[in-house]
């Protein structure tokens, strides 16, 4: 009996304990193979490490996708968190691809994934306020949103969890330096049934231009001196 023999609930099933290279590398044997790989009910979950994997043909982006994660951690995307004003070029062009590379992926997930349940950005230095407001209103039926040193995110994207979140149960806004404490009371006071977590997000220190930062020290200097 030829493996091809099996019917289609047993090859997806057989093909469900396999990484995303695996079940590229298996499909790649013979046509009925490959056609079990597009299938979009293999693909219900999806984990990402890297800025590198999301560029890759080995996966499928379906209607069927529940629960789909990006988190990366490298020394090489720490980079992306830097402040855009302190970068040198070449940390300039390295960003800007992944940037690109980032807006692309979440354009398809918006796109051709409406059911997802459950979505982790974690890492992620170019997530933008645009890219969660959108994928708020393209996958309405979210239900858990987990935000982790997206460093670009500010009030803007609590305020679209307020307007356009209305499946959502569960939200973490994790290490997000530019959320403040306004914007998390906003949360809190407009879905106070939402379980909203937000470990040291509202408590860090901002970004701001190097003038805003002169004019900060100065108004310090003032006040520590007529103290």
């Amino acid at each position: 009996m030829h493996i091809t023999d099996l019917n289609r609930e047993c090859l997806v099933h057989l093909f469900s304990f396999l990484d995303k290279e695996s079940r590229k590398q298996f499909s790649e044997t013979c046509r009925d193979l490959r056609q079990i790989f597009l299938d979009p009910a293999l693909w219900t979950l999806l984990n990402f490490h890297s800025p590198s994997e999301l560029k890759r043909d080995n996966f499928v982006l379906g209607s069927a996708l529940r629960y789909l994660s990006v988190c990366w951690h490298s020394s090489r995307v720490k980079v992306c968190n830097i402040e855009d004003w302190v970068k040198t070029t070449f940390q300039k062009d390295i960003c800007s691809k992944h940037e690109s590379t980032v807006s692309d992926f979440l354009g398809k997930v918006r796109n051709k994934c409406p059911s997802l349940l459950s979505l982790t950005l974690s890492g992620c230095g170019h997530v933008t306020d645009h890219d969660v407001t959108l994928l708020l209103q393209s996958c309405p039926r979210l239900r858990i949103l987990r935000l982790e040193n997206c460093v670009r995110l500010t009030d803007c994207t609590l305020q679209a969890l307020v307007r356009h979140g209305r499946s959502l149960q569960s939200v973490q806004v994790d290490f997000c330096r530019n959320v403040t404490p306004d914007g998390l009371r906003l949360v809190r006071e407009r879905r106070p049934y939402l379980e909203l977590t937000a470990e040291r997000s509202g408590g860090m220190i901002p970004d701001s231009k190097p003038g805003e930062k002169l004019q900060l020290g100065r108004t310090l200097q003032k006040l520590l001196q007529y103290s």
